[in-house]
């Protein structure tokens, strides 16, 4: 085995304790793991001789969950919304995360140099990411849908909704669609007549709602027509746009901004291993370099400081960053507190929502090519 970076190389034991000819990663499939796999996985195999093998899943902490009553942790990393990583270090299903594992860049602190609250006690935040409407330029010619509140008009933009089958940020647009202010969203929801509020927004769209659970459906929904707008992550309806010359469009209005994390889950084999990855992925470079493949941004400084064009298309990647621009002015900031708080409200009336008419319930994991 070549080790290359010595930055990661005292992560690997050398007391034959930490065993194991791999790493298996638990991530999302599709364009995104395709960037990780160039930015991460096979650089990594290519410096340590260690080979990244992946498992895929539609985030949660569900998986985890099994993997604990089981007593057999088939993954040594998982890639889990910060949300989850909060939720799950909560429950104890995961590792406590060394920051003394991630390298110093450019002469500048670890903690200077990640965004603020990066760091937690079992998790380090990757990339910037955000969930947006999308919708089919060649449905509306004319006017065209530009605010949250436009997805929840269906008599000025009929047609067809997909949404994921979560209750992620369908919350926070429904509240958005009543022009409540953006900084007073989850003091809201936090209160009951905010969670009904919200659903009784949702209801508007019963009838007219085509759930998706993997990240690359909403552009194939949008592709094939079968919906004329969708929720989505921002880098997967890039990749349907700059790869697959997508007719879509995006709503930043209201986007959900949000952040992927790398954790251990608790018992998982080979932790050295798996911090040796983590110190890898989190190399500036590294994480420049997924950023030039889709349009999700690192979470340091230094990464964001080497960001340029796409890797095939040439496009300026800066461009097309949650953070670029004005766009972050008209977002929401998940709070992953209040979601790791809310976990178990939010999904019992969500449940209760999917049960009335002509809403749910949420159909199984669609076997689309990945």
């Amino acid at each position: 085995m070549s080790i290359a970076t010595p930055a990661f190389a005292d992560r690997l034991p050398a007391d034959g304790t930490d065993v194991g000819d791999d790493l298996v990663v638990l991530t999302w499939g599709g364009a995104y793991e395709a960037s990780q796999r160039a930015a991460y996985f096979a650089p990594f195999t290519r410096a340590t001789g260690i080979e990244v093998r992946t498992a895929r899943y539609d985030g949660g902490i569900d998986e985890l969950r099994r993997a604990r009553e089981e007593g057999a942790v088939p993954w040594n990393i998982v890639d889990l919304e910060a949300a989850d990583a909060r939720a799950a270090c909560r429950e104890g299903l995961l590792e406590p995360f060394d920051p003394a594992v991630l390298v110093e860049e450019d002469g500048v602190p670890v903690r200077d140099d990640f965004d603020a609250g990066s760091i937690r006690d079992c998790s380090v935040a990757q990339l910037v990411f955000s969930t947006v409407i999308g919708y089919d330029v060649r449905v509306f010619s004319g006017e065209k849908p530009r605010r949250v509140q436009d997805f929840f008009d269906l008599e000025r933009f009929p047609g067809k909704r997909g949404l994921r089958c979560a209750p992620v940020a369908l919350l926070e647009w429904a509240l958005l669609a009543y022009e409540v202010p953006r900084s007073q969203v989850y003091d809201l929801l936090s209160t009951p007549r905010g969670l009904d509020l919200a659903f009784r927004k949702l209801d508007a769209l019963r009838g007219h709602i085509v759930w998706w659970r993997g990240g690359d459906e909403p552009g194939e929904l949008l592709g094939s027509g079968e919906v004329v707008m969708s929720s989505g992550y921002n880098g997967r309806f890039f990749e349907a746009q700059a790869a697959a010359g997508a007719p879509i469009s995006l709503i930043w209005d209201g986007q959900l901004v949000d952040h992927a994390t790398w954790a251990i889950p608790r018992g998982a084999k080979a932790t050295g291993r798996a911090q040796a990855f983590i110190a890898f992925a989190t190399r500036a470079e590294r994480m420049a370099d997924q950023a030039m493949r889709i349009s999700y941004g690192p979470t340091r400084d230094s990464a964001r400081r080497r960001v340029g064009r796409h890797v095939e298309f040439g496009i300026d990647m800066n461009d097309h960053l949650p953070t670029s621009g004005e766009r972050m002015r008209r977002a929401v900031i998940r709070d992953s507190d209040w979601y790791a708080r809310t976990e178990t409200l939010r999904q019992r009336r969500f449940a209760e929502w999917l049960r009335a008419p002509g809403v749910g319930p949420c159909p199984d994991a669609r076997e689309r090519a990945r």
